[in-house]
């Protein structure tokens, strides 16, 4: 029974090797003969994102700034995108409330006191916890985004935003090619 097995195995080999070289064979009483192969490749959405720095240092607030309520600017990091179809660029926070804080004093920074734009003195977004566009465009062998931020500051040395400490917010900048 297991001989008759292997012996059916091999003869179902066969045959199908024999198919495949079939195909691929050529013959003709006419001196020449051809035969076509296609090459194909699939490339899919390619999109590539350089940022100048992972992190960016804010200003800390002084006593005046705290006094007046204050918003503080400082320039973000710098994108590059490169893509072989339109492509997005989106920002948003991994916390979804606050910033992470370390410190003795119990302080708690909204994360909406972080706001971002593309301009300078442009047109300011707070963060959020969901994605919101930066910048879309066509594709592109090199596309520069500007990033800029502002952060808010309440008034008041009692406020929980303005304990001493260290604040920190981890943004997500995401470049899809849809």
């Amino acid at each position: 029974m297991k001989a008759t097995r292997i012996i059916l195995a091999a003869m179902v080999l066969g045959t199908a090797i024999g198919a495949s070289q079939a195909s691929a064979q050529c013959s003709s009483n006419t001196g020449s003969c051809f035969t076509t192969n296609t090459a194909s490749v699939t490339v899919g959405a390619l999109v590539k994102l350089g940022m100048t720095s992972a992190s960016t240092a804010l200003t800390a607030p002084s006593v005046a700034d705290i006094e007046g309520a204050v918003s503080l600017d400082n320039t973000g990091p710098q994108f590059t995108v490169k893509a072989n179809r339109s492509w997005t660029l989106k920002i948003k926070s991994f916390n979804a409330t606050t910033f992470d804080y370390v410190g003795s004093d119990a302080g708690v920074k909204p994360i909406g006191d972080l706001s971002w734009a593309t301009t300078s003195g442009g047109t300011y977004n707070a963060i959020t916890a969901s994605d919101a566009t930066v910048a879309s465009g066509a594709s592109s062998n090199s596309t520069t985004v500007n990033s800029f931020f502002r952060t808010s500051w309440a008034g008041g040395f009692s406020a929980l935003s303005n304990a001493p400490g260290t604040y920190s917010l981890p943004i997500v900048f995401t470049l899809s090619a849809p």
